[in-house]
């Protein structure tokens, strides 16, 4: 008997679709008409064990415990699904050949490899395991994933990664979750004070960032605008560059913070002839961008509906499992395999259909244009999120609509035309002063006719229109004017803004090293972590809404207050993230990660001892009411995960 092993039940029924009939469906199985079968998971069925599973001792949170350790490392059965565990390994102990269907990403390899495990199957047995690989539920695809399989012994180091990351995880959070909350308890606070390795950097950003807008303070500048005239009359404005002779007046950005230097620029130039010293034309193009992979989705929904990553996350969850209108969600790649192509004029056609776009609007998508998308070097493990040629009358919710109308434009942008323009750039000198503009005239709107038009008239609202100019040009100067203008905060994050830190963590990065690593890597977290991770720093109020922006909680600041450096900052984790992809290519073997961590956590544990419990003592009250009797009973988070 052949079984195959999906991640869910979803999975595990497409999977069963695509396979000979009739269909015996069992309690947690489909048996099929050739006597194999296909079960499935729910989710993680094992997670890491408790502390107390280790030693009862640790039931009772006391920092001489700190660090635990695990010297031999255990799994046990999640109570909620125990029952589909008991099965799936019962038909593993039966199958002649098993079929690992786990999810295309290290959680998924690690999650049925996991399962595999525990049947404690012989190491032929286990050698000769298959792997399928789906990124599309319907029938079609489907069926052609199935006539691709490859040994699963090619993706365990995907597995170890992940196994990795799930046991530092555990390290770090459950060890400096209750270092720091016992440390909180002296200082009054009575409930848990949760450390993890994503969502602490993630709080150190937002409170970071609440910090430099509290401490800002505003500072005039200066600018100046010359009002220029043609001898045809044809009006148009430059705007004066300050020459090497003004960097004393001037800040680390080049602005100019005298207001008497610009009267001075405008006193001298007004009325005077300047000369046209440079004139460059050049036709342009702007190729439209790559399909969403699943952190450009969640920013893109964050900007154009305001929608939480995770509604992003379990919209297009749906739209997967639910209609198989999209390609696998949890992706964290913006490129398509080369034989994806075959199915380009199928997906456009089946986009129609379902009343996305019409034919009016898709009048120069070329289906035979074989985009820069369309790159196998570039494919990893999944691919770009992207419809499927599934029709559908099914009636979409208004947020299922709105993420389906995303992917499907962002596809089909990869068809059309680029948007072509002139770019013309200016210099010119007046009373011996340098002055600039630029100019954009559009030749094509190309993939941008699919965008809408306040998002794609954006930019070009910005740049003027210029009257013919020729190199050697005399032009006057009819008036000037001093631009009064002040500096600004940055802006408090928002679901999109947060989000597009952490994907290009590198900005924040201390350590230039690791910096320069990761512009060319993944950012903080991982594309199925993220949007829950977010979400997480709310449910235990460390960060709030105002509106449309993110902040800190009191007990968010006082947290962070409290931590080194090194874990309210990115640069551990992003060194983690960067150390795990290795192990996955790899390049890094498992105990040259894990090994160091056990040093640099008994380090951060003394730490913890000896921080300023004080942090905590103005928001004691207001935690007393919240978590009463804590004190009485040591607070236990409900999951080892959580810790991330």
């Amino acid at each position: 008997m052949k079984l195959y092993i999906a991640e869910k039940p979803s999975l595990g029924r497409a999977i069963a679709a695509a396979l000979p009939k009739p269909h015996n469906k069992k309690d947690g199985y489909i048996e099929l008409g050739n006597g194999d079968c296909v079960t499935w998971c729910i989710g993680h069925l094992l997670e890491q064990a408790e502390p107390d599973d280790y030693d009862a001792a640790y039931k009772k949170w006391q920092v001489q415990h700190l660090p635990i350790v695990p010297q031999q490392w255990q799994l046990k059965a999640k109570s909620k699904t125990r029952k589909q565990l008991t099965l799936v390994k019962k038909l593993i102990k039966q199958a002649s050949q098993i079929v690992h269907a786990g999810d295309p990403d290290r959680e998924g390899q690690l999650l049925v490899d996991e399962v595999i495990s525990q049947a404690n199957l012989s190491a032929a047995k286990k050698q000769s395991i298959q792997r399928l690989l789906i990124s599309d539920l319907n029938l079609p695809a489907v069926k052609k994933a199935l006539g691709q399989l490859r040994a699963n012994a090619e993706f365990i180091p995907l597995s170890v990664s992940a196994l990795a990351r799930s046991r530092a995880d555990w390290l770090f959070g459950m060890n400096l979750t209750r270092a720091y909350t016992l440390a909180g308890q002296k200082g009054g606070y009575q409930g848990v004070l949760s450390v993890g390795r994503v969502q602490t950097p993630i709080l150190g950003l937002v409170v970071a960032r609440d910090k430099e807008i509290k401490e800002f303070v505003s500072k005039p500048f200066y600018e100046v605008e010359a009002l220029m005239r043609t001898q045809e009359q044809q009006g148009f404005t430059l705007k004066w560059q300050p020459s090497e002779a003004c960097q004393p007046y001037q800040d680390e950005q080049g602005r100019v913070l005298v207001k008497a230097l610009a009267d001075n620029v405008v006193s001298r130039i007004k009325g005077q002839h300047g000369l046209i010293t440079q004139v460059k034309r050049a036709e342009k193009q702007e190729l439209a961008p790559l399909p969403y992979n699943l952190s450009a989705l969640q920013i893109d929904a964050a900007k154009r509906f305001g929608l939480p990553a995770k509604a992003v996350l379990d919209t297009c969850q749906s739209l997967y499992e639910k209609h198989t209108l999209i390609t696998y969600p949890r992706s964290d790649n913006r490129y398509l395999p080369k034989d994806h192509f075959q199915q380009a004029s199928a997906i456009i056609d089946s986009v129609i259909a379902n009343g996305v776009f019409s034919k009016e609007q898709l009048a120069t998508a070329d289906p035979l244009k074989k985009a820069r998308c369309f790159n196998d070097a570039k494919v990893a493990a999944h691919h770009a999120i992207v419809p499927t040629n599934k029709k559908t009358s099914a009636q979409l919710t208004e947020t299922e609509r709105r993420v389906y109308e995303l992917i499907c434009r962002q596809y089909l942008m990869q068809f059309m035309p680029a948007y072509r323009y002139h770019q013309t750039d200016v210099e010119a000198e007046i009373a011996g002063g340098k002055f600039t503009t630029k100019a954009k005239e559009e030749l094509e709107r190309g993939f941008k006719v699919l965008q809408p038009n306040k998002e794609s008239n954006k930019e070009d609202q910005e740049v003027q229109t210029l009257p013919p100019l020729t190199l050697g040009q005399q032009v006057l100067c009819e008036d000037a004017r001093r631009l009064d203008k002040n500096t600004t905060p940055p802006a408090h994050f928002t679901d999109a803004t947060l989000l597009a830190a952490m994907t290009a963590i590198s900005r924040y990065v201390k350590d230039p090293d690791i910096r320069k690593v990761l512009r060319e890597t993944d950012g903080l977290g991982t594309e199925a972590t993220r949007a829950s991770i977010i979400e997480l720093l709310f449910t235990r109020g460390f960060l709030a809404r105002s509106g449309k922006t993110i902040v800190a909680t009191e007990t968010g600041v006082a947290l962070i207050n409290a931590l080194p450096d090194t874990l309210s900052t990115p640069d551990m984790t992003a060194h983690w993230e960067m150390a795990l992809a290795q192990i996955a290519e790899k390049q890094l073997k498992y105990d040259d990660f894990m090994q160091p961590l056990v040093g640099q956590l008994g380090a951060l544990i003394e730490e913890a001892k000896s921080c300023d419990s004080r942090q905590f003592s103005h928001i004691k009250s207001q935690v007393k009411r919240k978590f009463k009797g804590a004190r009485r009973k040591s607070p236990r988070p409900k999951s080892s995960k959580a810790q991330a």
